[in-house]
């Protein structure tokens, strides 16, 4: 991807993310939401995956038929929020590779704090996409990567539903070979690191923990 950020302005992304950033929007409506959009941008985020062809037969007679040339995808869920965008695109990825990465943040220092980490093996061969909804101050998503990096990966993508300008630099700044693509960036951080206008806290809403 050529662009370090991509805003992924379809119709219906921003009606559904509209819906979503509701605070009357249940629970459960909120979940389903979160996984159709991240179908979406999965389409964005996978857009020049290299390609190549293999025989095959239909039913009319032999061709040779385009398919991904890759090794398996590995998606990374960064914990837990990323577990909602995980959904949708495992649904169009079905043979992805799986990891994890458990990261929360120090609600006095805003930084992040590890405690888990699982990732599928050979990241040097693949293309790996975070996946994380919220990008806001930015420092649990750069940790993210920086351990990502540190296993092997080197083709790193990084999905987001909402993101903060503050969040974006800070990225683009300790990672600028990671490609974002985004629903939305908003207005700002507010002195609690939470993205203003935003939607809450994704994790609280998908699993309806507040």
């Amino acid at each position: 991807m050529k662009n370090h950020l991509t805003l992924v302005d379809h119709p219906l992304v921003q009606h559904k993310l509209t819906i979503m950033r509701d605070k009357d929007t249940s629970t459960n409506s909120f979940r389903r939401l979160l996984r159709e959009i991240s179908q979406l941008l999965a389409y964005e985020i996978t857009r020049e995956l290299p390609m190549t062809t293999r025989q095959i037969e239909t039913p009319m007679g032999p061709m040779d038929a385009p398919t991904i040339g890759t090794k398996k995808l590995a998606l990374i869920s960064i914990l837990r929020a990323g577990n909602g965008l995980l959904d949708g695109v495992l649904e169009l990825i079905p043979a992805a590779r799986v990891g994890f990465v458990g990261l929360y943040r120090d609600e006095e220092t805003l930084k992040p704090v590890q405690y888990y980490y699982k990732v599928p093996s050979e990241l040097s061969s693949r293309l790996v996409i975070a996946l994380d909804p919220m990008l806001a101050t930015g420092n649990s998503s750069v940790a993210a990567i920086d351990l990502l990096k540190e296993s092997g990966a080197k083709n790193i993508r990084f999905m987001c539903l909402l993101a903060a300008p503050e969040g974006v630099a800070r990225m683009k700044e300790a990672h600028p070979d990671v490609p974002i693509v985004t629903a939305a960036v908003d207005e700002k951080l507010n002195e609690k690191g939470y993205i203003v206008p935003g939607l809450g806290d994704a994790g609280d809403r998908m699993f309806g923990t507040k």
